[in-house]
Parts: C-alpha cells; structure tokens; sequence
C-alpha cells in the first residue's frame, strides 16, 4: 500500500481535486478490475477509451481516479487527478507503486522485428550459466530464475511489467532480460522502466496493421534507444542499415555488433550446418548449437551485452556456445525414415526467408524443401502475397494453410496468399485449408531425407479461430503424422 502522492512523483500533473493522501491499494486501467482502495487511471487504447468508464470505477469505490480530461462532475469525496498523458502516468506510478524495481536491477531490453525472443532466451541462459540469479519477459514465457510464468504479451502492461520486476529482485534476481515490442512502446507501457542497455536487432515490415507506416514503425523502435539514461548502453546490429539511426540522438554509449562490417563485436560465419554455427568471435573461435546466419547475429548480440555488463569475454564465448536456441525457434525432430521437419515461428517475410534461407544452405542437393506456411487473421494482410512469393521462391513444394485466422475467414486469409504465387509455381503450390490436414500433406509428400518446414506457429500451442483457442502444438502433430504415416 502507498499514499497517492508518493506514486505521483515522477507524473506531470495538471491539477487535483480531493485528498493526495489517499492510501492505494493496488492500481488498475480495467473498470472491470476496480476495488475499494483501487487508483484507476483512465487510459485512452486502441479499442476503447478509459474516460469513458470513469462512472464505474466511481460506483465501485475507487481510491482516485487519474485522466487526461475531468468528468463534468465530479463526485464529493473522490479525488481527481488531471494529467497530459494517462498511459505515461501508468508507467511512472506502477514504478513507483512497486518500489521502482528496474532500477534495482541490471535490466536490458530488446527490440527488432526478428530475434528478441532468442536474444533475451540467450542472454536468461547465460547469466544463470555464468551464476547469477536472472529474471527474463518474453513472447514464450516469462521467467524467475527456472521458475515460468506464463506470457500473454511480448512486453507486459505497465503494471504487470513492474509486479514482475518487483517479484525478481524479491527473488534476489540481479539480472533482468526482456523483449520491448513497438506496441509496448506506442502505449508507454516501459514509461518510468530504468534500463541498464539496450539492443537492435534487426528491422524489416511488420505490424504495419497498427503504425500505419514503416517510417512510424521505426520511430517507435527508436524512441526506445531516445529513452535510454546516460549511463546505459545501446548495442545495435551495424549490418541493418537502420541500426545507425537507432542510436541517433540517444544519451546512451552506443556500441555495434556485426558480420559484415569492422566493429567492435566483430563476427565471421566460417560454416553453417544442422549440427551448428562455426564462427569467429572477436578473433577467437567457437562451435555453437544454434543453426543460421539470423543466429550469428543473435550470439553476438548476447556477447555484446555480456562483455558490455563487465563479463569476461572468453568464458561469455564458451558458455554461449554450448546453449540451445528458444522453443519454436528453428525447432527440429528427425523421422525414423530421416525425414526433417522443422518448425519456426516465421511469421513475417523476413523471419521465413532467413530460415529458408538456412534451410537452402545447410541441405544436400538431393533434398526436397516442403514449406507449410499461413499468415495470421486481423493483422498486416499486405505480408501474406510476399510471404507465399517467398516460401515459393525457396521451396520445392509450398503448401499455404491457416495459421490463427482469429476473427477473420481463413479461406480469405488463403485467397490473399495465393495472389503472392506466381504462374511458374502453381503445379507446385498446394492449398490446404486444415492446418493438420496440410502437416499430414507435408509428410506424405515427403520422402526419406526430405526437410519440412512448418512455419509461423513456432512455440504456441493453440490456434485462435473465432476469439477461442484450440489446443494445437505443430512441433507435436509433426511428430505424430511421422509415427501414423510410418515415416
């Protein structure tokens, strides 16, 4: 519990009405949520407008309210808070709510279109490795040390964010590693987050459903970097054109990491097999379990932001090399009849084509490329034509099925796909609406030695079709469809 005019320090208040020393119980944005003792703060979102349930956080005895804009009356004995912007307000008072707990920790976020998941997976697994007590906040799972719990957003609300941060330095965690997407950003949900660095991986289009425009989906990725203290660090991949305006105008020390280009966190991929990446680090070299050039980069991210928090270089190297990638990232299983099926979160033309990519490196000549691809309901439909143009480009035979079509028809979802297919590829090109009907397809179609990818699922384990969730594990039905078709 906390007085309201200790969690309003760091707010810029317009005005007041009523008693700043109101103890607080808890805090919310949910009418629904609201308690005796609750501060609700009225936040304008996407789908509905706070302010417009400040009656019903009244009628259910909210401690105080917070908003932009006061409601015509006000009731006796309630207090007001007037502010220039709900959602930064929410940010700051839950930091201050829960005792300011990034600033107790190492905290590091991750931002990029691709890769943050395996990044901050890298960086949990080498901390703990290297014996620290290590808190992680990803799409797969959130993380205290070993214990999980379960992740419904890449990066939390503002107040789930800080609860989390507390419980780790309770738990005497030191470290903390987490994904910061651009929604997260838009919405100020790491407004009043102290992060000890920052690091880019990558951008390319995604979510352009929400910012409207690449331009503005990389200004909410940079405001990231523009948020960073003086005494931070802000790591970004030299090798994307884009990294370079990521660290302009932040206060941060900024640092770079690539494969192409001479720079501090210098890389070379020497060899790229399904065993592993051989590489040169710095000048010195390592055999690592993950598989891809896209994880070459993701390796030497993680060293950067581990010599940059003070590690020894050689022994952050040689833990590295011996860890394992993210559930659902370039995720494998061979067959009894050596038949490879992976399955990889790629969901954007990006993600599938560097795994794609990989896949036409690391195969023998004699080796046919099944991809099994779809594309999410009520998001960016201006990816699925690319993706399927992509998955047709670099595979031998390409079937297009559902992914989580959500609110959204899946036969139009697939109409969108196959315009993405040219003439050329149509004899090649099947579409099955099912999506275990299309993985037992892709197993059928494939002989011994063959390499299926089942995209765009990765480590989720339901599939969203009309607002419910099914269970549906790709790498499990894989698997499945091997031992059933004896292959």
């Amino acid at each position: 519990m906390q007085l309201l005019q200790n969690i309003l320090q760091h707010v810029q208040v317009l005005s007041t009405h009523g008693s700043l020393e109101v103890p607080v119980q808890g805090i919310v944005f949910d009418s629904r949520q609201v308690r005796e003792g609750s501060l609700f703060v009225a936040v304008r979102g996407v789908q509905a407008d706070g302010h417009a349930f400040m009656p019903k956080a009244e009628e259910a005895h909210a401690a105080a309210i917070v908003c932009e804009e006061l409601p015509q009356e006000l009731k006796p004995g309630m207090t007001y808070v007037q502010v220039k912007d709900s959602a930064e307000a929410l940010g700051q008072m839950a930091s201050a709510f829960y005792g300011h707990p990034s600033k107790k920790l190492q905290l590091v976020g991750v931002t990029g279109t691709n890769g943050k998941t395996t990044s901050v997976t890298l960086l949990h697994k080498l901390f703990r490795e290297l014996g620290y007590h290590v808190g992680m906040i990803s799409t797969v799972q959130n993380q205290i040390d070993e214990e999980v719990i379960p992740s419904t957003h890449t990066t939390p609300d503002a107040v789930k964010l800080n609860e989390l941060l507390a419980q780790m330095v309770k738990a005497g965690c030191t470290h903390a590693f987490m994904e910061v997407s651009s929604h997260a950003m838009v919405q100020r949900r790491v407004a009043g987050i102290t992060f000890a660095g920052g690091v880019f991986t990558n951008i390319t289009h995604d979510h352009l459903d929400y910012h409207g425009s690449f331009e503005e989906y990389i200004k909410a990725k940079k405001s990231f970097f523009d948020m960073l203290p003086k005494n931070a660090f802000a790591l970004v991949n030299a090798d994307d054109k884009r990294g370079p305006i990521m660290v302009q105008n932040t206060k941060a020390s900024a640092h770079f990491y690539a494969l192409r280009k001479m720079v501090e966190f210098k890389g070379r991929l020497i060899d790229n097999t399904i065993q592993g990446l051989h590489l040169e680090v710095n000048g010195q070299e390592i055999w690592a379990k993950l598989i891809g050039a896209f994880n070459a980069y993701n390796l030497l991210g993680a060293y950067g932001v581990a010599v940059l928090l003070g590690e020894d270089p050689t022994e952050s190297l040689t833990v590295l090399s011996s860890l394992s990638s993210a559930a659902g990232r370039f995720d494998y299983v061979v067959s009894d009849a050596q038949i490879t099926g992976i399955v990889d979160y790629a969901h954007t033309p990006d993600a599938l084509e560097n795994v794609l990519q990989t896949i036409q490196q690391i195969r023998n000549p004699n080796q046919k490329v099944i991809t099994l691809v779809g594309c999410g309901g009520n998001r960016d439909a201006a990816k699925r034509p690319v993706m399927a143009d992509i998955a047709c480009r670099l595979s031998d035979q390409v079937i297009l099925t559902s992914d989580n079509p959500r609110f959204e028809e899946p036969q139009a979802i697939l109409e969108d796909m196959q315009k993405g297919v040219k003439p050329l590829d149509f004899k090649k090109t099947l579409s099955v609406l099912d999506r275990k009907e299309a993985i037992k397809t892709a197993v059928m179609l494939a002989q011994p030695n063959d390499i299926i990818l089942v995209a765009g699922k990765g480590h989720e384990t339901y599939q969203e079709i009309k607002g419910v969730k099914y269970d549906f594990d790709d790498k499990q039905i894989l698997s499945e469809m091997f031992r059933q078709l004896g292959k």
